[in-house]
């Protein structure tokens, strides 16, 4: 059965229709915490407390013959962090780095070659809290169907792309759990083909589709 596409995944509507729903959300201080915690309330106070690494990511959005897709990354196995897993382009923000947006877009150039000039950034989801102690920032981007994508085989073992309405259907959304120090803990999963999609990378897009398409 076909899955209905919700209006703002229209390409020609989706860089406006994004805008101006990321811009009524831009007030995070009215909002309470995301992350990791938002399916184990539990761990809301020391999750927040420990997540103090500064980091952001770009969800980079491209339009293709057959609709919007988003850009992932396969992340080498050799990596000290999130090794082997799915992940958006984005790292550390350096203390260099003038902003959240800056560090994204740096950070993309540097692990799939896209340059900062042919990403449209059209805003920024709250921050996200992660268990392994980041504060991560996340930039949105529509990417240029001109740009060239190369892999850092340093970080990057490999990119692809997974339709966009295929994320924004919340039936695609599974509830996946961990024993982790003896303790029941639930994440957010997507599976695509063979990719699976999970943990932190898995709870940024159930954020994008609470922020935008909810």
């Amino acid at each position: 059965m076909d899955v209905a596409v919700p209006k703002l995944l229209s390409g020609s509507n989706f860089r406006r229709n994004v805008a101006e729903q990321l811009g009524k959300n831009s007030d995070v201080s009215l909002n309470l915490p995301e992350g990791d915690h938002v399916l184990n309330p539990d761990y809301q106070n020391s999750l927040v407390e420990k997540a103090v690494k500064a980091a952001a990511v770009l969800i980079p959005v491209i339009e293709r013959s057959g609709g919007l897709s988003v850009i992932f990354t396969k992340r080498t196995e050799k990596l000290k962090s999130h090794s082997g897993q799915v992940s958006f382009p984005g790292g550390k923000i350096d203390a260099s780095d003038e902003s959240a947006r800056y560090a994204a877009l740096r950070e993309t150039h540097e692990e799939i070659g896209v340059e900062a000039d042919l990403v449209d950034v059209l805003g920024q989801l709250p921050d996200y809290h992660t268990g392994s102690g980041y504060l991560i920032s996340p930039v949105v981007g529509l990417v240029d169907t001109n740009a060239a994508f190369n892999a850092n085989r340093d970080e990057v073992e490999y990119i692809f792309e997974v339709p966009l309405d295929f994320l924004m259907d919340p039936d695609n959304h599974i509830i996946g759990s961990i024993m982790f120090e003896n303790i029941e803990r639930y994440y957010y999963e997507m599976l695509w083909d063979d990719q699976r999609i999970w943990g932190v990378t898995a709870g940024i897009v159930r954020l994008f589709y609470n922020r935008i398409y909810k």
